[in-house]
């Protein structure tokens, strides 16, 4: 059996990280936030006043090092569908038991729910990238935080020009599908070696803030809570997630198969429903 985080840990951990009043901010040397808001021509690497905040609560006075190439983030400068803005991180450490990226914080600054996904790794990820879609609501900076197992904060950010992510209706052709989890490997796996998965999740991951054309009020949400995946009964990582993902969740990252076993994912989302998804690999 798997060795997860139980998700009530993760979502007490949410809370206080969301909930705690700000503790004071480590100084960087890079840029500082603008009084009265971001200007037009901001650059990727500058700060926003609620980084500032989120900083704090999130952080506390731990430093945050920019540009060691530790970790970088890929994202459009503009995107067409802000529904759905694809974003890859690209982890630049391997991962190994001396020293492995052991917590990735995935954040929209101007987001109403700005912390999209907080990823707890273990070495069996191989190589700590991820790829998948976000949901961005305006003019906003995205940022990821990796934390390495010495206790070592690393991020990387990008500016991304677009707007109306979190009021775009989902798609509801299919609600009976809703849950459905599916893995899939693009390529034959590699023994003993970082091998690519894809995960979908079939979910609307409705934010509240979309409205009912028909009833004109607004969607309670209702979004992907929790990921869990484990292959071979090695944990391999656990995601705590929130709406600021965007509707039927998928993710890009990597495991390594030691022999033959099942790769498995346990989901839940924000109304209690739990759902499995499995792939036999070797």
């Amino acid at each position: 059996m798997s060795t997860t985080t139980p998700r009530s840990t993760l979502l007490r951990r949410r809370r206080f990280m969301l909930g705690a009043g700000a503790l004071p901010l480590a100084a960087t040397p890079l840029a500082r936030a603008a009084i009265g808001g971001l200007p037009s021509n901001t650059g990727h690497g500058d700060l926003s006043p609620e980084w500032e905040v989120l900083r704090g609560r999130i952080f506390g006075g731990t430093p945050i090092t920019v540009g060691a190439g530790r970790v970088q983030l890929i994202a459009p400068l503009r995107a067409p569908y802000g529904a759905s803005v694809p974003v890859k991180i690209v982890s630049l450490l391997p991962q190994t038991p001396a020293l492995y990226v052991k917590r990735m914080h995935l954040l929209v600054d101007k987001n109403p729910s700005p912390l999209a996904a907080t990823l707890e790794l273990t070495p069996e990820v191989g190589q700590a990238d991820f790829e998948t879609r976000l949901r961005v609501d305006e003019y906003s900076h995205v940022r990821v935080v990796s934390e390495l197992s010495n206790g070592e904060l690393h991020m990387d950010s990008r500016y991304v020009k677009t707007s109306g992510g979190c009021s775009a209706p989902p798609n509801r052709d299919s609600p009976e599908l809703i849950g459905k989890t599916i893995l899939k490997l693009p390529a034959p796996p590699t023994m003993g070696a970082p091998t690519t998965v894809d995960l979908t999740v079939l979910h609307p991951n409705d934010t509240g803030f979309e409205l009912n054309n028909v009833t004109v009020m607004y969607i309670p949400s209702y979004f992907v809570r929790t990921i869990a995946v484990s292959y071979a009964g090695r944990r391999i990582f656990d995601a705590d997630l929130d709406f600021s993902i965007s509707e039927n969740p998928s993710w890009r990252f990597n495991f390594v198969p030691h022999g033959p076993g099942e790769l498995r994912a346990e989901v839940a989302d924000s109304k209690e429903k739990h759902y499995t998804g499995s792939l036999r690999v070797g």
